[in-house]
């Protein structure tokens, strides 16, 4: 029985409440084009929060070939894909990626969202198991739980929890999916895939893994994960975003043909969305061109990602031990950084501080994690005095905020 004559009035005690915990968020507007350096709220800073990994979401190629698939196709697909929205840019592009993953196929997606929730969704039903690692992003779990599967989450990365799960539940359901992100976009890890493939063949389970911050960063070709294990032969599902190292909109899934024509028959995620618009499939396109034509890309990311860990190590290695105690650097072999820090309130003046010195991180909080950390993304087109100068900042605001 409703008891006040409010029936909203939830909504302002519930914002109270995010605000008293220091989890309350705000939009932080960026002008101009991405880049390593960006303008927020009128200031030039060093950007360090960003998924641009390759440096591509403001290069003229692929404006370019956004503007021109605008000027031949208009401004969008104006339907779903089985209807009136297919245009012969979207299967170009669903080849392009086959290619890169070295699938039979692809299909894309209008975002990274929709393509887990209908790929987990189209698999998975009331019948089946959904081992989900911890750590996994929502839209994995979202997916899991829409499915109607029984899902179980097992430790991040734990390969013995997941056998043990196995053991307990796998033979009480019809099919089982093992979820994992690729890399994991909170933490910068990789997840062991070849482990989990061996354990998945051993139980007669699927695998799923989302290679959103893993495509375009790992791998000989920057495949991702797949490739950079050399597990890229074995029977999977490969998810990805077209929203961060190729600099443009959507997500896919690559796999066998069986597996892609099933998808396009099930996915409820894609059969009931509009199409990809024509300007952010021609840009993702002309990204996967540029990253075959200029793999230095991916060698300076990673030379990049390795010299910004190195100076951060030394950074909190060389603070006094009280304030040794205050942040820790995550394991990372991502082109992900991150520096937990000890509480809400503390991370907040820390990314308030690098703010002032001229460095835009991204300070992530419960509940998106369990411990408050700074996220730090490298790019390929940071320059080593960019790396340098966030390295001193954080040297600088970490030295300053227990004097505080």
């Amino acid at each position: 029985m409703c008891t006040s004559s409010d029936p909203y009035g939830w909504i302002r005690q519930s914002l109270k409440t995010i605000h008293k915990a220091n989890w309350h968020r705000t939009v932080q507007p960026v002008s101009g084009k991405s880049g390593p350096t960006i303008t927020v709220a009128g200031r030039s800073m060093l950007n360090f929060a960003s998924n641009d990994y390759l440096g591509l979401a403001g290069d003229d190629r692929l404006v370019r070939q956004a503007i021109a698939a605008t000027k031949t196709y208009g401004t969008g697909s104006t339907g779903s894909r089985l209807l009136s929205g297919q245009r012969p840019l979207h299967h170009a592009l669903e080849q392009a990626i086959a290619q890169l993953k070295s699938t039979e196929d692809a299909i894309v997606f209008s975002s990274g969202y929709l393509a887990n929730i209908g790929t987990v969704t189209a698999l998975t039903s009331r019948r089946d198991l959904v081992l989900s690692d911890e750590y996994n992003h929502s839209s994995l779990k979202n997916g899991a739980s829409l499915s109607g599967a029984t899902v179980i989450a097992y430790r991040h990365c734990d390969l013995e929890d997941l056998a043990t799960q196995l053991v307990a539940h796998r033979t009480a359901y019809r099919r089982c999916l093992i979820l994992t992100d690729g890399v994991f976009g909170m933490d910068g890890d990789v997840c062991p895939l070849p482990e989990i493939l061996a354990l998945a063949e051993r139980f007669e389970a699927m695998v799923m893994i989302d290679e959103a911050h893993s495509a375009g960063v790992l791998g000989k070709t920057g495949a991702g994960c797949a490739e950079h294990f050399g597990c890229g032969h074995r029977p999977m599902v490969q998810m990805g975003t077209l929203s961060k190292a190729f600099a443009s909109l959507g997500g896919y899934v690559a796999g066998s043909a069986e597996l892609i024509d099933f998808l396009r028959n099930r996915a409820p995620s894609w059969i009931y969305t509009t199409g990809l618009s024509p300007a952010d499939t021609a840009a993702a396109l002309a990204a996967i061109a540029v990253l075959k034509q200029e793999p230095n890309r991916l060698t300076q990311l990673q030379e990049n990602a390795q010299y910004l860990s190195e100076k951060l190590d030394c950074t909190v290695l060389n603070l006094p031990l009280k304030r040794q105690q205050i942040v820790k650097r995550l394991p990372s072999d991502s082109a992900i950084i991150c520096l937990q820090v000890r509480d809400t309130a503390t991370v907040l003046r820390l990314g308030n501080a690098l703010k002032q010195q001229g460095i835009f991180v991204s300070v992530v909080r419960p509940p998106t994690v369990p411990v408050s950390r700074l996220r730090m993304s490298v790019m390929a087109t940071h320059e080593r005095s960019h790396l340098d100068r966030c390295a001193e900042a954080v040297e600088q605001v970490l030295n300053a905020i227990e004097a505080s």
